[in-house]
C-alpha cells in the first residue's frame, strides 16, 4: 500500500510516531522496574512482566523439509513494549503497552527473507499474559501448555502462515547468574536482563508461503528476556548466537559492541549433553568476523559468518543464505540481521542455529 493510504501500515506508523513524539517520554522513564538478582520462579517467569519496559519471547530453528530434507529456517519472536504513558490513564485507548511481532521463514530457494509482522497496542483482545506465557496478537498466538511445557504459535499473515509446536526435552538453561545476565558495568547493573533460554526443542512446523505448503521438523530454540534498558549507555548493538549442538549440547554467546565495533562485554554459556552448565566471561569470549554482507536496502553490513571462541573451544557459524536481514522500519522500526545457520568445530558440523546481529544498520534502539 501506499505510504499515503490508511491501511494497517499507515495505522501502525501513526501508533508508533504518537508514543515516540510525546512530550512525556523523557520524564516517564525512571518509572521502569528495574532488573536486580533474583531467583527466578516458575511457571510464574513464564509470563509477561509489564513494569519492565521490553521483554520478548524468542523462537528460531533451522528444520529439515519433510520428504526432502532442504533446510528451511524459522523465526517466530512477540515483543511487549510499556511505553512512557502513565498507567493511571483511565482511557481504554491508551497504549499503555504495545505488543508486536516479527515471523520470518529463510528458504534458499528464495534467496531472502520472507517475513510479516504485526503491531497494536494492548487491549480489545491484544495481551501478553502475566503468570504463564500466553499472546494474543490479532490471529497470531504464542502461548506454553502447562501440562507438559510445550509451545505452540500460531502466525495468520497475509502471505505467510505457520503453525508451529515445539516440545523441551531438557530443563530451562538459566542465562548469566542463575538468570541474571550483565550486559556492562557490573557496579551499576545497566543494561542488565532476566533471561533464560529453552535449547533443544522437538519442532514439528507447517509453513505456507503463497500456494507453497511446507512441513518442517528438527530443532528449536526459545529465548525468554525482560529488562528496562535495550543496552547499556552508549553502547551500538549486539552480536549473539543461539546453537543446539549435534550431541545434545548448547551453546550460547554474545557480545556488546562499542560505536567504534570493539566488544564493551561479552558472555558465553556451554551446557553439555549430560546437563552440566559452564558460563564465560569476557575475558574468555571472542566474536571474530569471517564474512561480511551488505544490505542493498539499508546499507548496513553485517558479519554474517563469524568465529567465536569459547574457552579453548573455536566454533564458526555459516548462514544459510547471505540475505537474512529482518528490515520492519514500517511497523516496529526494527532493523536486524537474523540469520539461520550451520555450525561447525574443528572443520566439522557441530550443530544449527541462528546468529542474530543488531546495530549495524543504524544503532539498536526501543
Amino acid at each position: 500500500m501506499p505510504a499515503g493510504g490508511r491501511g494497517p501500515d499507515h495505522r501502525r506508523r501513526r501508533l508508533l510516531a504518537a508514543i515516540a513524539g510525546a512530550p512525556w517520554a523523557a520524564a516517564a522513564a525512571t518509572d521502569y522496574a528495574r532488573v536486580t538478582r533474583r531467583a527466578l520462579e516458575f511457571p510464574a517467569d513464564h509470563g509477561a512482566h509489564p513494569d519492565y519496559r521490553i521483554e520478548w519471547w524468542y523462537l528460531t530453528a533451522l528444520l529439515d523439509t519433510v520428504g526432502d530434507g532442504q533446510p528451511i529456517g524459522l523465526q517466530v519472536t512477540f515483543f511487549r513494549l510499556r511505553t512512557p504513558i502513565d498507567p493511571a490513564n483511565p482511557s481504554r485507548f491508551a497504549a499503555r503497552q504495545l505488543v508486536f511481532a516479527h515471523a520470518a521463514i529463510a528458504d534458499p530457494t528464495r534467496g531472502a527473507l520472507v517475513h510479516e509482522e504485526r503491531i497494536e497496542r494492548e487491549g480489545f483482545g491484544v495481551d501478553a499474559a502475566t503468570g504463564e506465557t500466553r499472546i494474543a496478537l490479532d490471529a497470531w498466538r504464542f502461548e506454553r501448555r502447562p501440562s507438559d511445557g510445550s509451545y505452540a504459535a500460531r502466525i495468520a499473515g497475509r502471505t505467510l502462515r505457520i503453525d508451529l509446536a515445539a516440545r523441551p526435552t531438557q530443563p530451562l538453561l538459566l542465562q548469566g547468574d542463575h538468570g541474571y545476565s550483565l550486559k556492562g558495568d557490573p557496579a551499576d547493573g545497566a543494561g542488565a536482563s532476566d533471561y533464560y533460554s529453552q535449547p533443544q526443542l522437538a519442532c514439528d512446523a507447517t509453513v505456507e508461503v503463497g500456494d507453497r505448503r511446507l512441513r518442517l521438523a528438527g530443532r528449536g530454540w526459545l529465548d525468554h528476556e525482560w529488562s528496562s534498558a535495550l543496552l547499556p549507555p552508549g553502547a551500538a548493538g549486539w552480536d549473539w548466537t543461539g546453537v543446539n549442538l549435534d550431541d545434545g549440547g548448547a551453546l550460547t554467546a554474545f557480545r556488546i559492541r562499542n560505536p567504534d565495533g570493539s566488544t564493551r562485554a561479552s558472555y558465553a554459556s556451554l551446557r553439555a549433553s549430560g546437563g552440566e552448565v559452564e558460563t564465560f566471561g569476557s575475558e574468555a569470549v571472542r566474536f571474530e568476523p569471517l564474512q561480511a554482507w551488505e544490505s542493498p536496502r539499508t546499507r548496513g553490513r553485517y558479519p554474517i559468518a563469524q568465529r567465536v571462541t569459547v574457552g579453548s573451544r573455536q566454533f564458526e557459524t555459516r548462514p544459510l543464505m547471505a540475505d537474512q536481514e529482518l528490515d520492519s522500519r514500517t511497523a516496529s522500526g526494527a532493523v536486524y540481521w537474523e540469520g539461520a545457520s550451520r555450525v561447525f568445530e574443528a572443520g566439522r558440523q557441530a550443530g544449527r542455529g541462528y546468529l542474530e546481529l543488531t546495530g549495524y544498520a543504524g544503532r539498536a534502539q526501543a
